[in-house]
């Protein structure tokens, strides 16, 4: 619920600061007061309306709901701020958020109801109602869904495989071809991990080898004079077994060279260098020798895959009827569920139509392709006739209608709606009625409201009342005598009569 809204400078309003209770809360006043205004302010916190307020703050206990992203945890209180400058900024618990994602997150716990929202009576909502009044009804259902689910979803995964393989049949000599070739290329070449890297050694070392050995002869003249060396450190009595160890040490370098020199001098530098060249375009294209024979073992596989495609096509058709009959077998049984569940979800929605003064909504399941939610189509009439056909008044009724019902099968978890003139251009008893009726629904939701109605006022557990004066509006929280007054004063008008202050008083007992 929300527990206080704070609003500074927007429009005709220099500063509001209100605090909520639980149920029903009613705004009224005079026309052009400031009801509407004030109303899109509140909507605007929660990314439903555009801001005008220069700052809005909006506090929300009990929401029961949890986003990391937030750092929110159930039962957490939540803070919405909006500030507006240059442009308007919206924070939740002082995060920076976008309005797309702040009216994203404020849709879980605010609802508006107004009269271009028919989101209530779309068919994936409602069947999402009917399947949570199911799972009341039955435990059986809930584990009777997931596997109609579980097996919709398989079906859906063998249909797309079957689909490829039949798409792949009108070009499969293509593929094969071209998997052969790209094998073949790579195959001919034979390439080796590290194999690059140990030819360029090769290479820079073939380029250097003139220099290496004009080097080593020049240095090997050391050599002959190791005897004189050693016979020079014996008289100076000074051990020459360091010296030896390093010329025997260089001596080994040096024959190592001469016979890897052998060895280069047997292979065929042009082969080296083609090879080379072959290697580094592999690489170019690959990214890597590793890479490469990585891309050859996938088209291996998908040159097995095309060879055994007929196999592979059998048997997925063979799978894909199985699935198709348990699935519309599963369907049936979720519909059957469904259809009970329609005539419990009907019969209360026409009950608290009576108190509304309708009747006769009808709720019927239409036969539609089969999708994740099953096969069922929700159609929704009221005597007979399509929901785009009634009016205004009618269509606000029933969705109260339909939103009581499902409170009461505590089949929503409630939250904060916000009514858009509720009561407006409604008869005493039909305003009585939408009183009653959301008295109910005030049970589960706390419900922001402007009346133009002294029965739906009288039902308010807190009333408020906008004025103007001077250009300036106000709005302050009305105690019992306060209320009494208000109301009399939507009866009679600004000159209260005797009669109507009883009326007032009569309808809040």
């Amino acid at each position: 619920m929300i527990d206080r809204i704070y609003l500074k400078d927007f429009l005709s309003f220099k500063e509001v600061d209100l605090e909520f209770q639980k149920g029903l809360v009613v705004f009224t006043g005079p026309s052009g007061a400031g009801k509407s205004i004030l109303m899109d302010a509140f909507l605007s916190l929660f990314a439903y309306k555009d801001a005008r307020a220069l700052v809005g703050e909006a506090t929300i206990s009990s929401a029961s709901i949890e986003n990391e992203a937030y750092g929110i945890t159930k039962n957490d209180d939540i803070v919405i701020k909006e500030i507006k400058k240059e442009k308007v900024r919206y924070f939740v618990n002082n995060q920076t958020i976008s309005k797309k994602n702040l009216f994203q997150f404020s849709h879980t716990i605010v609802k508006h109801l107004h009269l271009r929202d028919v989101s209530d009576f779309q068919s994936s909502k409602l069947i999402s109602f009917l399947d949570k009044l199911c799972v009341l009804e039955s435990k059986r259902f809930d584990k009777l869904k997931k596997e109609y689910e579980s097996t919709f979803t398989k079906y859906n995964e063998v249909q797309k495989k079957l689909k490829k393989i039949k798409e792949d049949e009108l070009k499969i000599e293509d593929l094969k071809e071209y998997a052969k070739y790209e094998i073949e290329k790579i195959t001919l070449l034979d390439p080796k991990v590290d194999e690059y890297e140990k030819l360029n050694r090769i290479k820079k070392q073939l380029s250097r080898k003139d220099k290496i050995e004009d080097a080593i002869k020049k240095a090997s003249v050391i050599f002959e004079a190791s005897n004189a060396v050693s016979t020079a450190l014996e008289l100076l009595e000074t051990d020459s077994g360091f010296f030896d160890e390093s010329i025997n040490e260089l001596n080994s370098i040096f024959e190592t060279f001469n016979d890897s020199l052998s060895e280069l001098e047997e292979l065929d530098i042009e082969n080296v260098l083609d090879r080379i060249e072959k290697l580094s375009s592999l690489q170019k294209r690959f990214g890597s020798i590793e890479a490469a024979l990585e891309y050859k073992m996938e088209k291996q596989k998908e040159l097995d895959s095309y060879l055994n495609i007929t196999f592979e096509k059998s048997t997925l058709e063979k799978e894909e009827l199985e699935l198709n009959s348990k699935t519309k077998e599963l369907a049936e049984q979720v519909t059957k569920y469904r259809v009970k569940a329609t005539k419990v979800l009907e019969k209360k929605i026409n009950y608290y139509l009576e108190f509304l003064y309708l009747s006769n909504a009808s709720i019927t399941l239409e036969n539609k392709e089969p999708d994740l939610s099953g096969s069922d189509k929700v159609l929704f009439e009221l005597n007979g006739v399509n929901l785009d056909t009634i009016s205004s008044g009618e269509f606000n009724r029933l969705r109260l209608a339909l939103l009581t019902s499902m409170s009461e099968f505590e089949i929503v978890n409630g939250g904060i709606l916000f009514l858009d003139e509720i009561d407006a251009n409604l008869s005493g008893k039909e305003s009585n009625a939408i009183a009653n009726v959301l008295s109910t629904l005030s049970k589960t939701y706390q419900i922001f409201a402007i009346s133009h109605q002294p029965q739906l006022t009288a039902s308010a557990s807190q009333h408020f009342l906008v004025d103007k004066k001077d250009g300036v509006s106000s709005v302050k929280v009305l105690n019992k005598d306060e209320k009494i007054e208000e109301i009399s004063r939507m009866i009679s008008g600004e000159d209260i009569t005797k009669e109507a202050r009883e009326f007032a008083i009569n309808l809040l007992q």
